[in-house]
């Protein structure tokens, strides 16, 4: 991988920012021309246990991923070193957050119920979800991975008809996965 270039800490907290708000705009957006395009949103605790063990066992598997596929380690790092590296700790409240909400809300919560059958809107969100978060064809495993997380993600919304269970898996799994990484690295900087 060749090195990418360095954002400042207000770039990536910017560019966090305006690509929720730009999520956001589109799921109200889709909402507005098929309001029955929406997955409701439940405050369960039995969920909120389901999204946090998806979260903890995604990021498990992310971790054995990154250390069994070298390909795939190499774009975690790139996609973490760039995007974490000039962020202090209390930012990853928001890098745990705004993902979380937005991009399930855009993914899970319209474009998988809006396609049907359901299989089909499992897919195609899935696929979005997973192109979303790549940086370029090069990220083409870091994509891949995103797209088998958002499969989980949108069949345990299916499963349990609550998107809650992807918005706190989502978080989670962000949350954890960059914290373990900061701490990782804290010696490097």
């Amino acid at each position: 991988m060749t090195a990418s270039p360095r954002l400042t800490r207000l770039e990536i907290l910017a560019a966090m920012g305006l690509t929720a708000v730009g999520l956001l705009l589109v799921a109200r957006l889709w909402q507005f021309f098929d309001p029955l395009a929406q997955f409701p949103w439940v405050w369960r605790v039995e969920d909120v246990g389901w999204g946090m063990a998806l979260g903890l066992t995604i990021t498990g598997l992310s971790r054995v991923m990154h250390w069994l596929w070298p390909s795939y380690r190499a774009c975690s790092e790139d996609y973490m070193s760039l995007v974490l590296t000039p962020l202090a700790w209390p930012d990853l409240l928001w890098l745990t957050l705004l993902p979380a909400l937005s991009e399930e809300l855009l993914f899970r919560g319209v474009i998988l119920p809006a396609l049907q059958p359901p299989w089909l809107g499992l897919l195609v969100s899935s696929l979005c979800f997973g192109i979303l978060h790549m940086g370029g064809w090069r990220q083409w495993p870091y994509g891949l991975w995103a797209t088998v997380i958002g499969l989980a993600l949108g069949g345990v919304v299916l499963w349990r008809d609550n998107l809650l269970v992807a918005v706190v898996a989502h978080g989670v799994t962000n949350g954890l996965s960059a914290a373990l990484w900061k701490w990782q690295h804290r010696q490097a900087r």
